[in-house]
């Protein structure tokens, strides 16, 4: 798997950032609290969701913001995948709004499913990543502090080893479930014999028979009991028939009786209110001749004919309408002319407002723009006093430069081979190392077989054939070994000392390449201050521009604010002029609005007076009205009282009360007879039950005997299967016991070879893991240690190679199928000095040269920026604490601030 890019908006200190990311070692570095780990953490909330996280969402999310959103893209197995995970912080408490995965085939969208793929697709959950993969900042040491239990745990369930002891527990429960069901079902076949034997006594046919003949005759005796009641129940109901007819009758007659009383009623209502309608009639022509006389009197008050030219002939209210439309006419008209010149004086007033406000806002702005200027002024002195400093350091980097430049002069190589010329000098090493120890090895066998001749010779044997020596012709080998002997130690002494001179020229050839290196450093952050120069003297000319711009503008905007003054003033001198014209115009609208309220009186009694016509005309209407309804009333009445007399004479009280006797006599019989053919359907349901009862029994045991078959099968073969279980949960024991002594054999071997690689110390000779996961270091003169009595940095690189070598034995042994993640290494630095990060770096060497297809670290070590194949670069803005990422070269200047 490799990281190809991440994208974070509102996580933590970042707004927005996105950053791309290759194969190789890539190294995250800037100030502490920038926000490197976020970057890490937030891929690997991508992968996992919260659970990934050490915090709550809540924290996850930027103060201040609604939402946090993270998308990463990686490549795995040959596909490219992308996740987008949003934070919605909005109610109570942060939660997951939004989870997407697309793959190659499809989209899959939900928190849950998308870890689930996650953990399917890297066969690993948010657990397995941190400790295979993810070194967190702080917990270097996690895996060395674990107890053997918890390591144990640890790993084996990176190597999937726990997924054999659960199904051994499996097998193991299946088991006691399959014991435990044959105890039942042998229980269970127990009871059965027994049920059937004591079903078998009771003769459960013969009782059958009795019961169903027993029935027949009950069912008899019920179907005569229910006949004569459907005889009483027909006399009972031609009874109730007349009755009921006698019944209706009476109610008819009660009702004629109620609705005379109400006629009756409403023939004496409509009767008083006729007389209170000629009461009220009386009552108008009194209030008419009241309204005539004011009339009269407002007319003559009026003085309409003299107040209107256009009034001709007598006075009637269409003359007084007309002259009252003429007066709202002129009065609508002077409040249009009083609205003009009220908005005229508005506008004006506004007018001089703005004109004044605008004034003020010109001055402000003049002197806004003159401050501005003195600023920039102060500005240009700090940034000419900073360009000197800037060239000042630019000559100190050039003396740097020269001086390292000087160790080249006499030099073989120039700077840029500097590196090429270390190889070179590594591999002639090399291969003289190579050479004297061959040529050790020829000696000890020559010393070997020297010693071997002299001892054969003060045996009196020969040295090569273990013959007696007496005119032997192989004496003579013992001295051509001799001879032997003092050439290869001659050629020993030799390259000896070109090695001694190889290692000298290897010394000053790694000055060398540091020099060049630091070189190339220094040529680097040259380019970056002479741009810096270049930028800062383009800034000043900018800034005395803009501060001569700023002065020219504050003047012209001092005479635009005079000019808006002068035109405030004479537009409030207008607006008053305006204000005497409104009180001429209300003074004449006062005078309307009285004769107007005169006229609304005349118009208002002459309407009362035809309102009062109106009225009289209505009460004399609705007195003929009540006249005709009381006509038909008692025509109404008659009828009824007619209807009364005719029911009364239709009454038989004989026939009434024969009905009566019939009635009592059926509903006697049949309250004895119900109750008795209630006792007889007792007794027959009683008889069904029991015959259903033994019918059941019958059928029980039929049912128990075909349960005796069946359980005698059942226990059979949970037999067959418990004898299965057992053998299953023997093999996945002995299965996860040889796999898990394989892998920490193996485990083991890898180990020694990590730490090797990294920690080359004669005080050290091995490092055991027993098959209990218990961690041994032994020293060289075979003193065991635990790894908790290691130093610092010791420790912190033991837990280092523990890791890679965990990591190494996932990858080869999952070879062919999904590549392991990325290798990502937060401040592995902090418990090292400078002497363990050079192991370090070739721990992260090694790893990339067994394999590991990206590797991320966090750290702003100078030795693993040099190191790495990739930067990227983290920031934040101290006046917005916001952060942002790039790639690029380091910058030094950077750093050094």
């Amino acid at each position: 798997m490799r990281i190809q890019r991440v994208r974070l908006e509102n996580v933590r200190c970042y707004g927005e950032a996105e950053i791309d990311l290759d194969a190789g070692v890539i190294v995250v570095h800037g100030p502490n609290g920038s926000g490197k780990t976020t970057l890490l953490e937030a891929a690997f909330f991508a992968l996992y969701g919260a659970r990934a996280l050490d915090e709550t969402l809540d924290d996850f999310v930027s103060t201040g913001a609604e939402d946090a959103e993270v998308e990463l893209w990686f490549a795995h197995d040959g596909a490219e995948y992308r996740i987008r995970r949003r934070v919605r912080a909005t109610g109570e408490r942060a939660t997951t709004a939004t989870c997407i995965l697309e793959t190659p085939e499809h989209t899959i969208e939900g928190a849950r499913d998308v870890e689930n793929a996650v953990v399917d697709l890297l066969r690993m959950d948010a657990d397995a990543f941190v400790n295979c993969a993810y070194v967190r900042q702080g917990e270097v040491n996690k895996l060395i502090h674990a107890t053997p239990s918890e390591r144990q745990d640890t790993i084996d369930e990176l190597l999937q080893l726990g997924a054999l002891e659960e199904y051994r527990d499996r097998a193991g429960d299946a088991r006691l479930a399959v014991e435990d069901a044959l105890g039942e079902v042998q229980g269970a076949v127990t009871d059965v014999e027994k049920q059937i034997a004591e079903k078998e006594e009771a003769d459960l046919h013969g009782q059958l028979n009795e019961l169903e003949t027993e029935l027949g005759e009950i069912e008899e005796e019920i179907d005569h009991v229910e006949e004569q009641i459907e005889q009483a129940e027909e006399t009972k109901a031609d009874a109730e028939s007349i009755l009921e007819e006698f019944a209706e009758k009476q109610e008819e007659l009660s009702e004629l009786r109620e609705g005379i009383e109400e006629l009756e009623d409403r023939i004496a209502a409509t009767a008083e209110e006729r007389e209170t309608l000629q009461d009220r009639l009386s009552e108008c022509r009194e209030e008419r001749e009241t309204l005539e006389e004011r009339r009269t009197e407002l007319l003559d008050a009026s003085d309409l004919d003299a107040a209107d030219d256009s009034v001709e002939g007598p006075i009637d209210l269409q003359t007084v309408e007309n002259a009252l439309e003429a007066v709202e006419s002129r009065d609508d008209e002077l409040r249009d002319e009083l609205e003009d010149q009220r908005l005229a004086i508005q506008e004006l007033t506004s007018e001089a407002e703005d004109a004044q406000e605008t004034a003020s806002e010109l001055e402000e702005e003049s002197e806004s723009a003159r401050e501005r200027a003195d600023e920039l002024d102060a500005e240009i002195e700090d940034d000419e006093a900073t360009l000197a400093e800037r060239r000042e350091n630019l000559e100190d980097l050039e003396d740097e430069r020269s001086a390292l430049l000087e160790q080249f002069e006499d030099a073989p190589v120039d700077p840029d081979g500097a590196a090429d010329h270390q190889e070179e000098i590594d591999a002639e090493l090399e291969e003289v190392e190579a050479e004297i120890a061959d040529l050790r090895a020829n000696r000890e066998a020559v010393v070997d077989r020297i010693e071997r001749g002299k001892e054969l010779l003060e045996e009196g044997k020969c040295p090569e054939c273990g013959q007696p020596v007496e005119d032997s012709p192989h004496v003579d080998a013992l001295g051509e070994d001799r001879d032997l002997l003092e050439e290869i130690e001659a050629e020993i002494e030799e390259l000896e000392e070109r090695r001694d001179a190889c290692e000298d020229r290897l010394e000053r050839a790694e000055v060398l390449v540091d020099a060049a290196s630091e070189i190339e450093r220094i040529e680097e952050r040259r380019e970056s201050v002479t741009e810096l120069l270049s930028e800062r003297e383009a800034t000043i000319e900018d800034k005395r521009e803009r501060a001569e711009t700023l002065r020219e503008e504050a003047s012209e905007l001092a005479a635009d604010a005079e000019s808006a003054r002068d035109t405030a003033e004479a537009n409030r001198e207008a607006a008053d002029e305006e204000r005497e014209a409104i009180a001429e115009l209300n003074a004449e609208r006062k005078a309307l609005r009285e004769r107007e309220e005169r006229l609304e009186n005349i118009v208002s009694t002459i309407e009362a007076l035809d309102d009062l016509d109106d009225e009289v005309q209505s009460i004399r209407e609705r007195r003929e009205l009540l006249a005709e309804q009381n006509e038909e009333r008692r025509e109404t009445l008659r009828e009824r009282r007619e209807r009364v007399q005719e029911i009364e004479d239709a009454y038989d009280e004989d026939r009434i009360e024969d009905a009566r006797e019939e009635r009592d006599r059926a509903e006697s019989y049949l309250e004895d007879a119900t109750d008795e053919l209630e006792n007889s359907r007792e007794e027959r349901d009683e008889l069904q039950s029991t015959i259903g009862s033994v019918t059941a029994q019958i059928e029980e045991l039929e049912s128990l005997r075909e349960r005796q078959d069946s359980l005698a099968e059942e226990r059979d073969a949970l037999g067959s299967l418990k004898s299965e279980a057992e053998e299953l949960e023997a093999t996945y024991g002995e299965l996860r016991a040889e796999l898990r002594q394989r892998n920490v054999a193996h485990l083991e071997q890898l180990l020694n070879e990590t730490f090797e690689l990294v920690y080359r110390n004669d005080a050290y000779d091995r490092i055991e893991l027993s098959g209990d996961y218990e961690l041994t270091v032994y020293q060289r003169d075979g003193e065991p240690l635990a790894p908790t009595q290691l130093s610092g940095g010791e420790r912190a690189l033991f837990n280092l190679s523990l890791r890679c070598a965990i990591y190494r034995l996932l990858a080869e042994g999952i070879e062919g199928a999904a590549p392991m993640p990325p290798l990502i290494l937060d401040e592995p630095t902090v418990f090292l000095d400078s002497g363990h990060v050079g192991q370090l770096v070739e721990l992260i060497d090694a790893m990339t040269e067994l394999g590991v297809e990206q590797i991320l670290v966090v750290s702003h070590d100078d030795e693993l920026l040099d190191a790495a194949d990739a930067h990227v670069r983290v920031r934040k803005d101290p006046s917005t604490n916001r952060a942002s990422v790039e790639r690029g070269p380091i910058d030094l200047a950077a750093l050094d601030d």
